[in-house]
Parts: C-alpha cells; sequence; structure tokens
C-alpha cells in the first residue's frame, strides 16, 4: 500500500468542493440528506407549480411591458393621435345622434336617452326638398325634405357598426383558421389554405355582390345590417388566415416553441400563449387598415341598392339615392355624406400606419436618429 496522502490537487489544477459539498449533503448515517425542494425546472422555479407560475407572471409581465411601451410609441405619433381623436369624435356622435332604444313584448328601456340631432332622421318635409344648407339644415335635406344632418349623424351607426363588426367577425374566423393551419400544417394547412385560394380567386367586392343576395332570403338574419356584416365576414377572413398562417411558419420554429413541447404544454396553450401572440402583429396592422376598406366596400354595396333597406341612412345608401338630384345641380346631397366617408377612411389608415410603427420599436429607434440629425 503506498504511503501517500490523499490529495485535491492535480498538477497545476486543484480541484476543491468537492468532498465538501458531499459530505455536507450526508447526514451521520451516511445516506444522502432529503431537502423540500422538488426538482428544478428549466425556469429556475422548483416543482411543477413553482415552474408554471412565475413563468406565466414573467409571460404576463413582459406582455404588459410590450403593450405599454406600443402605446407609448403611438401617443408619441401625432398624425395617429388626430386619426383616434376623429374616429373616437365621430363614434360619439353617432352613439348620441338619437336616443337608443330596445322594445321588447311589454316594455321599451332606453339606453341612451340624448339627441344630439335636431330632426328625426327618418321624418320627411322637414324641410323644402334640396334645400341648401341653412341654418336650420346645416347639411341640407335631401329629395324628401329630410334633414341631411341628422342623417348623416344617425348614418354612422350603420357605416361605422359595419366597418368594425366585420372585422372583429373576420378576425375572430381567420386566426383560429390559420393559427391550426400554420401551426399543425398536413392535410389540415391543405384544406384551409385551398378553401383561401378559392375565394381569392374572385375579386373582393364582386364576391360580397354575389353573397348578399343568397343570404337575404335567411330568416334569421332579418336582411339590413347582418346581411351586409355577413358577406364581409365571408370575403374578408381569408386575408387575416393566409397572412397569420405565415407568420406562424416561422414562429413556431422558434426555441420558446420547442421548448414548450418539450415540456409537454398542450398544442393549444403553445399557440394561445407562445405563437399567437408573437405572430398577431401584423394581422392587428393589416385589420386596422381594412376597416377603411369594409367600409368602402359597405358604401359600395349601399351604392348599388343591396343589403340595407331602401331609405335608410346608411352613407353609402345616401350617395346612392342622391344621384338623380347631384344630376339637377343640389350638390349637397352627396357631398356631405362622401365627405363623412372620406373622413372615417383617412382616419382609420392614420391610426393604422400608428399602429405598425408603434408595433416596430426598430423603425421607432430609426425615426429618432433621423430626427437627432
Amino acid at each position: 500500500m503506498s504511503d501517500r496522502r490523499p490529495t485535491t490537487e492535480r498538477g497545476r489544477i486543484r480541484i476543491v468542493g468537492f468532498d465538501d459539498a458531499d459530505s455536507s449533503q450526508r447526514d451521520s448515517d451516511g445516506s444522502p440528506e432529503r431537502t423540500d425542494a422538488g426538482p428544478q425546472s428549466p425556469t429556475g422555479a422548483t416543482g411543477a407549480t413553482g415552474a408554471t407560475e412565475p413563468a406565466e407572471s414573467t409571460l404576463e409581465g413582459t406582455e404588459r411591458h410590450r403593450l405599454a411601451d406600443a402605446w407609448h410609441r403611438f401617443r408619441r405619433n401625432r398624425t395617429a393621435m388626430v386619426g383616434l381623436a376623429v374616429i373616437v369624435g365621430m363614434a360619439v356622435l353617432a352613439i348620441f345622434a338619437r336616443p337608443i332604444e330596445v322594445s321588447t313584448a311589454e316594455y321599451t328601456i332606453t339606453l341612451q336617452p340624448f339627441s344630439l340631432a335636431p330632426h328625426d332622421p327618418s321624418r320627411p318635409a322637414v324641410g323644402a326638398a334640396n334645400a341648401p344648407p341653412s341654418w336650420d339644415h346645416p347639411f341640407g335635406t335631401d329629395w324628401a325634405g329630410r334633414d341631411q344632418f341628422a342623417r348623416i349623424l344617425v348614418g354612422g351607426r350603420y357605416t361605422l357598426g359595419i366597418g368594425l363588426v366585420a372585422v372583429l367577425l373576420a378576425l375572430g374566423v381567420g386566426i383560429p383558421l390559420g393559427a391550426i393551419a400554420g401551426y399543425f400544417g398536413g392535410w389540415v394547412d391543405e384544406v384551409v389554405m385551398r378553401i383561401v385560394d378559392v375565394l381569392y380567386a374572385f375579386p373582393f367586392l364582386v364576391l360580397a355582390i354575389a353573397i348578399v343576395p343568397i343570404l337575404e332570403p335567411i330568416p334569421i338574419l332579418g336582411g339590413g345590417f347582418w346581411t351586409v356584416v355577413l358577406a364581409l365576414v365571408v370575403t374578408g377572413w381569408i386575408g387575416y388566415a393566409r397572412l397569420l398562417r405565415g407568420e406562424i411558419l416561422s414562429v413556431r420554429e422558434r426555441e420558446y416553441v420547442t421548448a414548450a413541447s418539450a415540456l409537454g404544454v398542450p398544442d393549444r396553450t403553445i399557440i394561445r400563449r407562445h405563437v399567437v401572440p408573437n405572430a398577431i402583429a401584423p394581422v392587428v396592422v393589416q385589420a386596422t387598415l381594412n376597416v377603411g376598406t369594409v367600409v368602402l366596400a359597405a358604401a359600395a354595396l349601399g351604392f348599388l341598392g343591396l343589403g340595407l333597406e331602401p331609405g335608410s341612412a346608411e352613407w353609402g345608401a345616401m350617395l346612392s339615392r342622391g344621384r338623380d338630384s347631384l344630376a339637377q345641380g343640389h350638390w349637397h346631397v352627396t357631398a356631405f355624406p362622401g365627405l363623412a366617408i372620406f373622413l372615417f377612411v383617412l382616419a382609420i389608415n392614420l391610426v393604422g400606419d400608428g399602429i405598425n410603427d408603434a408595433l416596430d420599436p426598430h423603425r421607432d429607434v430609426s425615426d429618432d436618429r433621423r430626427r437627432m440629425r
């Protein structure tokens, strides 16, 4: 047996700490010491519950920080704030134009009792037919003597409502289908994308014109507003599905998605919490810009006499009904509804550009550098 004493020195490298760590983890019986700590997770938390809660809180904190930064950049964009102010102003005028009532079999509930419009928009002969703008009628009257100012205020409910509701419903269809197709691929992707290709073969407005007569006989829709909305939803979701699918094809290859899948996180949770939030920014920008396109499409349908009932105060229908008056030289009948459509579409485009800049921090940094030069 050698008389050499045990040493922790190996050449120029001195290894320390292993024996001390091993002895500290053993009790007097020589068995490993038990601790209350569970297995360490990749997030640094102990146990299954401890791993989930810090990860979720960190994710929520990161998301709130990202939204706060985006809102800060959006507020610095003056043109976007002007567009937002115009949209909010038009929405307020539309809501408070006339009282909003809900009638049941026995009761009538008034949801909004105020009235900014000086006259009932459906009441004829409140003034002379095709009267020019005056103090009593700031926007003049139409062919039936109805007040144009009141009709434009109330018509904002139809036009703005169709644009916002149609875009939200189209997002509700396009986002799930695009997320499923992009994440899972395979035959699901093939089916969804082939449907998108078939619908893309038709021009947007032509397809909407063809769908409206099909939806009008359905009793549950009741015609009018919801017929136009559903026709625009059927033709509008395809763009969001294709755009989101393309973004998810790149996002699903990221390390955090692979790590979540390796940890056994369900696919629906990965899609909802990791994939879609990191791919949704271009879709939000596109949807904001498409509100103006949908409003123009709804106005075009109203101009062609499709969807809403004849004589409704929708801006496109007002343009259509005022064609004869315009031919007779009464310019105000079509000028003010057209100006309202122009202002709303311009404002929503300004807001869309602002959202695009707010969600792109690199563009914001480059703008700051250009301003400093």
